[in-house]
């Protein structure tokens, strides 16, 4: 695992059962790739343990990774200690709309504004160590994922049994607007999502505060 860097945006966010402070560290495509066989065993680490199942899910795990890290826009951020103990990747959405296809119901008129604008984030992997105190590393790895990617709305599509990252979404202040089912007999997925600066209360008084985030208004 390389140390981590000393790029002035790399940020610390503090845990006390944590030997060293946990440091943020973004990584390109390339550099994700590179580790992409300690990202996969930290995932499969941070999911209940099913007999049987080990070699699919990563094998899962990596095709995803692999089809984001290809994804104009690409952004992956890690959480280090002396090891990796976390990390989050997304990719904006694109302006077509077709991240939300399958969703039930009339999608919302300022959601579809801002993705036609360019506007959302989409957060399609979150993971954090069991041993690390939550939600507080969960929490800085997303703000910092919209925040440097200067997204007015992050979005997340979640599984119904996905229970931790259902509660850990809605702990940062995520709101469920309904379910997205790709295509017919498909499993579906919550569609939550969060205004950057407004209603995430990981930072006091938000990120609208924060020039790196403003965008002009959708009108």
């Amino acid at each position: 695992m390389p140390a981590p860097t000393t790029d002035p945006r790399t940020t610390t966010a503090a845990d006390p059962r944590s030997v060293r402070p946990i440091v943020l560290r973004r990584l390109n495509r390339w550099q994700a790739e590179k580790q992409r066989e300690d990202l996969a065993d930290l995932y499969l680490e941070c999911r209940p343990a099913v007999p049987g199942t080990e070699f699919e899910d990563r094998a899962g795990f990596l095709r995803h990774l692999v089809a984001d890290a290809r994804h104009a826009g690409f952004d992956l951020v890690l959480a280090e200690a002396k090891t990796l103990v976390g990390f989050a990747f997304g990719v904006p959405v694109d302006r077509d709309g077709h991240w939300w296809q399958g969703f039930v119901g009339e999608l919302p008129a300022r959601i579809e504004q801002l993705t036609a604008s360019g506007h959302v984030f989409a957060v399609t992997e979150l993971a954090v160590h069991p041993y690390v105190t939550e939600p507080g590393v969960a929490g800085h790895l997303v703000e910092r994922l919209l925040s440097d990617n200067r997204s007015s709305l992050g979005a997340v599509l979640l599984r119904e049994d996905d229970r931790w990252a259902g509660a850990c979404f809605r702990s940062l202040g995520w709101e469920e607007i309904g379910v997205v089912q790709p295509s017919p007999g498909a499993a579906p997925y919550r569609a939550l999502v969060v205004e950057v600066g407004e209603r995430s209360p990981v930072t006091p008084g938000g990120l609208t505060h924060d020039p790196r985030t403003q965008r002009p208004a959708v009108t």
